[in-house]
């Protein structure tokens, strides 16, 4: 695995950057990402590009060894241009303009704005397309970031009036698609659809799914038509987009198909202050993240990338933009770099390299301080830099479990929650915990991959499943573990007319009549395990596997498939994972909490997220290479690999 960092040269006088250069290549830097938010630079007035500055800066990174990844700027278009074009602006769910003074001012939709900013990706491609120095291309920079990725904005409404004519060719095939004879919702044209938001109460759930997948192929469309004049005129080099944690207003997998690599923007104590995790968690690991936070999106963009994927930026100290901030713990810098190794990252890219003295980041801190002198992110990095020196090859990472991961589902269940409580990310992060709390590997995959080659598979939910995915995953003949609300919807968000679990009856008998959302204190129990959030009244003439204290069947078997008809505690995730993992001949490794292990079939590494030592001979590989036992907080331990993961 190479690293890298992002760098501003723009920000910093042109008599530092040679020596920028030089420290970077010392620290054992190979790549460097530059000129993503350049636009102003590149063209300061319409028409009239200053490639000087740019020409030298590459030509300085590029004398030191540096291989650049070049971004294109459109994240951050100049001021003259929205003077010139005021509607690019996107618009919120009131109305309101997203005005220019920060960056990601504009609506995907806007055709003016996409053929800008085709122009300007153009020339950059040709300008840079054959330079010797670029490696990589990145298209723009955290697609819908600061909640971007929907605009009401005029041209979003045309847009999606265009959009549903091409989907449902006749108005009167959407109004029965949709169900408008609901509350007399029915429309006699297309011209007559606004986007759904500013309705007196919720609007109509199925105007809302289609939004939102017409907001997300707009995403791929903006992007994809960077991508084909990227390819056109700089063959040979990887296209990428810096993707988030925790972020599904758009299909990534539909916009990684576009891509040669996805890549990720890796801020684990940020996201663990900012998401669902419970105060505890948020106190126990305020200075590590959350043990499965960076693991879950290495192996979702792992998915998406098809085997290929970065860390674009890795948080390197205290962050700016979450509610609290606080540092990591000391060797965390280090373990995160480890860690997406031992996921497969090709690249790990610090963000940034000098800690701004301006701007709305200057509280993120960098590998160097605003003084150049180096932080704390710097020395842990030449850590890890001569820590991969000495493990050579990391090898590529082994999976026996897929878990099933849908944007749709995340849509659907966020369009109509019926509970508040209810949100697919965390149901589906606290089954990946579950599978990794036993040692084993998970690839994080869309349903309609290819699933041959895994020994077990989990679906935390997959509210729209056709029959051919239904039948699909029945056939494989392995383990499957399907969640709540799994077959609930239609492709038109209709309740399925055989009710859910919809196709999946087909191999699993039964039916839900019946569904409750739980607030906060309120649980149902069964043998040692609590179910809350959401509960399902299953008929079915199947033995119940699980039942309430009632009798009433949660969980439900037929064959190698089951269903789970509740939202799970920890304690019963374990008990069917183990029973799984079992029944497809895994090894298990159950793992104290604070303790995580990961496999390539060269490797196994072990990382300690907790704040104190832990002991690693229960694990039974002996010895580790590198580390020691007991493992410290922050401590990496590593094996070669005597087998594949069961």
């Amino acid at each position: 695995m190479r690293l890298g960092c992002c760098y501003y040269p723009e920000h910093w006088p042109e008599a530092w950057w040679a020596e920028d250069a030089r420290r970077m290549a010392a620290l054992g830097l190979s790549r460097v990402r530059i000129g993503e938010f350049a636009w102003s630079r590149i063209e300061p007035e319409p028409g009239r590009f200053d490639w000087g500055w740019l020409d030298r800066a590459i030509a300085t990174l590029a004398a030191e060894g540096l291989g650049i990844i070049l971004g294109t700027p459109t994240a951050t278009p100049p001021k003259w241009l929205v003077d010139q074009m005021p509607d690019m602006i996107a618009l919120d769910a009131q109305g309101r303009p997203r005005r220019f003074g920060s960056r990601r001012h504009y609506c995907f939709s806007h055709p003016g704005y996409r053929a800008e900013a085709e122009r300007i990706t153009r020339a950059l491609a040709e300008r840079y397309g054959d330079h010797p120095a670029i490696v990589a291309w990145q298209t723009d920079n955290e697609y819908g970031c600061h909640d971007t990725a929907i605009s009401h904005s005029p041209a979003a409404a045309e847009g999606f009036r265009a959009w549903l004519g091409a989907r449902y060719g006749d108005v009167a095939a959407l109004n029965a698609a949709w169900g408008t004879v609901f509350w007399s919702m029915e429309y006699r044209d297309f011209a007559e659809i606004d986007p759904p938001n500013l309705t007196v109460t919720e609007p109509h759930p199925a105007h809302v799914m289609d939004w939102r997948r017409f907001s997300s192929d707009q995403v791929r469309a903006f992007n994809a038509a960077q991508v084909a004049i990227l390819r056109a005129d700089s063959p040979g080099r990887d296209i990428v987009h810096n993707f988030m944690g925790f972020f599904t207003q758009f299909d990534h997998h539909d916009v990684s198909a576009d891509l040669d690599v996805a890549t990720w923007d890796s801020y684990p104590i940020g996201f663990l202050d900012s998401f669902w995790f419970s105060r505890e968690d948020k106190l126990r690991y305020a200075r590590q993240g959350h043990p499965d936070i960076a693991a879950f999106h290495h192996d979702l963009y792992r998915g998406a990338g098809r085997g290929r994927w970065w860390v674009m930026e890795q948080q390197p100290g205290p962050v700016n933009w979450s509610a609290h901030n606080p540092a990591p713990l000391p060797g965390m810098v280090r373990l995160w770099t480890l860690e997406a190794a031992a996921h497969g990252a090709e690249l790990t890219s610090y963000f940034r390299w000098r800690q701004a003295p301006f701007g709305q980041e200057a509280h993120h801190a960098g590998l160097l301080r605003p003084d150049s002198a180096e932080d704390q992110g710097a020395i842990e990095a030449r850590a890890a830099a001569h820590d991969l020196a000495a493990l050579g090859e990391v090898g590529t990472p082994q999976a026996p479990v897929a878990l099933l991961f849908s944007y749709p589902a995340s849509w659907a269940i966020e369009t109509q929650p019926q509970g508040k409580s209810f949100r697919y990310l965390q149901l589906a992060h606290e089954w990946y915990t579950a599978l990794r709390r036993l040692g084993l590997d998970v690839d994080i995959v869309p349903p309609e991959a290819d699933l041959a080659a895994y020994r077990m598979i989990v679906a935390p939910s997959l509210p729209m499943l056709d029959t051919a995915t239904a039948d699909r995953i029945a056939a494989l003949g392995v383990p499957v573990l399907f969640g709540p609300r799994t077959g609930s919807r239609t492709e038109s968000f209709q309740t399925p007319p055989e009710l859910p679990p919809g196709p999946l009856q087909e191999h699993l008998p039964l039916k839900v009549v019946r569904v409750e959302s739980l607030r906060e204190g309120l649980a149902e129990h069964g043998d040692g395990f609590a179910v809350t959030r959401w509960l399902e009244h299953v008929e079915s003439d199947l033995a119940p596997e699980e039942e309430l204290a009632d009798g009433r069947g949660i969980v439900f078997g037929s064959g190698q498939l089951r269903y789970l008809g509740a939202w799970p505690d920890a304690a019963l995730l374990d008990r069917l994972m183990r029973r799984m993992a079992l029944e497809a001949d895994l090894k298990l490794t159950p793992l104290p909490a604070d303790l995580r292990v990961r496999r390539t079939d060269r490797w196994c590494f072990a990382f300690n997220y907790g704040p104190e030592a832990v002991p690693l001979t229960p694990l039974e590989f002996g010895a580790p290479m590198i580390g020691a036992d007991p493992l410290p907080p922050a401590g990496v331990a590593a094996w070669p690999i005597r087998g594949r993961n069961g």
